[in-house]
């Protein structure tokens, strides 16, 4: 019998996969068959690594050597020279952007130092689409000590003394919502998953079930076991494939050793799980909405109460958690509710997971303690601004959040301290901004997300939403008053406070939260019709130096409007009025006398 004494990990997640990391699997199995180590040496396709700026990382064991930015062309220097001669390959290390340093293992990375992985933490460590690796890492041992040792309460009870709570965005606590679902009286109940993850940038959710569905399986088992459910249903949106495929073959695995289904592992607890598909609409996130769909109709939000845990999917009592909260129950059940609530603030417990993307260095998943501050995720965790530029802005929370600036960097990251600063946590987005992002724009550009998602079931939130937009491309096209500016904030205010769900209560966080923190930029917009950032594009004038324009004609020939006018060897001139701003002149001009003025 052959032994297996190296693994080569390489990341399977969606991100790398789309930069051939599938490829670079098939070769690194193709060059270990071509030098007769295949039977020694296994190639694992595992979950998300996190550091999506720097995949397709590929993770050697047991030296823990970490690769990044590997291509399939390397394949074969990474078995010839490492695996078979045990050199590192150090043109593959990573190396620090700010101290130039080579770093050959993750732990001691600047990316890594400071995160905690409880929902992620099998990701990048196992292939997920093999049941074994997950039980070998103790999966499934909370289901079954959940079956053979606990009492409903003794989950309930525990869930709600680690204080976990919900990771969708509104932040109840997980264990008072199972409480509520198990003492609703039905011969019927439902666990339902929220898998329908539609924040701009996001992609928490998508990278766990990816990496590690069978976590999530776990844990709406044990949640069935809980609340008296024997039934679980996982909404997820139809575009996430790859989460698609591992959880059918997680659901799978899973019946065929006893561990979901009829019986499980022998006892009188049956739980089944299928898949419940949706079109990628935004407001879906939203539990009621999100039933609504399940059920085949619209997908609506309606008045709560009642709440699903009273009356949800056919009108039974039903538990709805997202994907990251259930990462966490079997690490709870396991470790213990005073584990898990050491980690974290005094109201918000454990860690959050953060898609960190935007002008940064380090864009990628993260997990950390709730606690951490926003300057050690944006500058410790992701490297600083790209380019060396001057950190202009986060936004957390999805078009339903704010945006925050550097007086709030040193703000403790939990659900609490981001609504007291006009933010939130929302799932998990975090969007950070430098100093050639426009406020305007950027506040325009979540109104049009939330126009475009919204149901248009009430009027403040289809209407209310769509005047708000009106009013900031007038602010855009340098057609803005002050009267505009405190018309926007009234206008929020009211879609607010009138909205019927989630989405209409929270669209307006961007433009109120902008025009708190970046009032002098509307101003400069409306008063002085000057964008600083240099992104509204009718605040701009293309002009041609005198001193510099040589007459050649090359700009006059390129023009779509005939904007410019000017013989040869004289110097030519722009016209305001029909110039649109496409910059052909300044593209086709040798003499660099054409400049761009905001």
């Amino acid at each position: 019998m052959t032994k297996i004494n190296q693994h080569i990990l390489t990341c399977g997640g969606t991100g790398c996969r789309a930069s051939e990391s599938k490829i670079l699997a098939a070769r690194l199995k193709e060059e270990l068959k071509n030098f007769d180590l295949d039977q020694n040496v296994k190639v694992v396709e595992s979950g998300c690594f996190g550091f999506c700026e720097k995949g397709p990382i590929v993770k050697l064991l047991p030296d823990n050597t970490f690769y990044t930015q590997v291509k399939p062309k390397d394949a074969k220097e990474i078995v010839e020279e490492h695996v078979l001669k045990g050199r590192k390959i150090s043109r593959l290390l990573y190396k620090d952007p700010t101290t130039n340093e080579t770093i050959d293992e993750s732990k001691s990375m600047g990316f890594y130092k400071k995160q905690i992985r409880i929902a992620t933490r099998n990701c990048g460590f196992i292939d997920p689409e093999n049941i074994g690796e997950y039980v070998a890492r103790n999966g499934y041992e909370a289901l079954g000590k959940t079956v053979f040792e606990l009492k409903p309460d003794d989950i309930i009870n525990t869930i709600k003394a680690s204080g976990l709570r919900g990771r969708g965005g509104g932040g109840f606590p997980t264990g008072l919502k199972w409480e509520l679902t198990a003492k609703s009286e039905s011969e019927k109940k439902y666990v339902v998953c929220n898998a329908d993850e539609g924040d701009p940038g996001a992609f928490m959710d998508r990278s766990i079930l990816e990496g590690d569905p069978h976590s999530v399986l776990e844990a709406m088992a044990i949640c069935g076991y809980a609340i008296g459910a024997d039934e679980g249903l996982i909404y997820i949106r139809a575009e996430y494939p790859l989460a698609i495929e591992r959880l059918k073959i997680a659901i799978k695995q899973a019946e065929e050793v006893g561990l979901i289904g009829d019986n499980i592992l022998g006892s009188d607890f049956s739980f089944n799980i299928k898949l419940k598909y949706g079109a990628g609409a935004f407001v879906c996130g939203e539990e009621t909405a999100l039933i609504h769909s399940m059920e085949g109709f619209r997908g609506e939000p309606t008045l709560k109460p009642p709440f699903p845990a009273e009356r949800g999917y056919f009108d039974k009592p039903t538990n709805v958690n997202n994907v990251e909260t259930l990462a966490n129950i079997a690490a709870i059940i396991n470790k213990g509710a005073e584990w898990y609530s050491s980690i974290g603030t005094e109201k918000s417990k454990g860690t959050k997971v953060f898609a960190l993307a935007g002008k940064i260095n380090n864009v990628g998943l993260i997990e950390v303690p709730m606690g951490t501050t926003l300057r050690e995720v944006i500058f410790d965790i992701g490297g600083g601004i790209k380019d060396g530029k001057k950190f202009k802005a986060v936004q957390t929370g999805g078009p339903s959040g704010g945006c925050l600036t550097e007086e709030h960097l040193d703000t403790h990251i939990d659900f609490d301290n981001l609504l007291a600063i006009g933010s939130m946590m929302g799932s998990g987005g975090m969007i950070v901004m430098d100093e050639d992002d426009c406020m305007v724009s950027v506040a325009k550009f979540y109104l049009e997300f939330t126009v475009e998602e919204s149901c248009g079931k009430c009027a403040p939130c289809r209407i209310g939403n769509k005047r708000l937009l009106e009013i900031l491309e007038k602010i855009s096209n340098g057609k803005g008053t002050r009267d505009d500016l405190f018309l926007l904030r009234n206008m929020s205010e009211v879609i607010k406070d009138s909205s019927l769900c989630g989405l209409g209560q929270t669209s307006p966080n961007p433009v109120l939260s902008t025009l708190d923190n970046f009032w002098d930029e509307f101003v400069e917009h409306v008063d002085d019709n000057k964008c600083r950032a240099g992104q509204c594009k009718s605040m701009l004038k293309y002009v041609i130096s005198e001193d510099d324009c040589v007459g050649c004609t090359a700009c006059f020939r390129v023009c779509p409007t005939g904007a410019i006018t000017g013989s040869k060897k004289e110097v030519h001139i722009i016209n305001q009025d029909l110039c649109i701003k496409c910059g052909a002149c300044m593209d086709k001009c040798h003499f660099e006398s054409i400049e761009l003025i905001a």
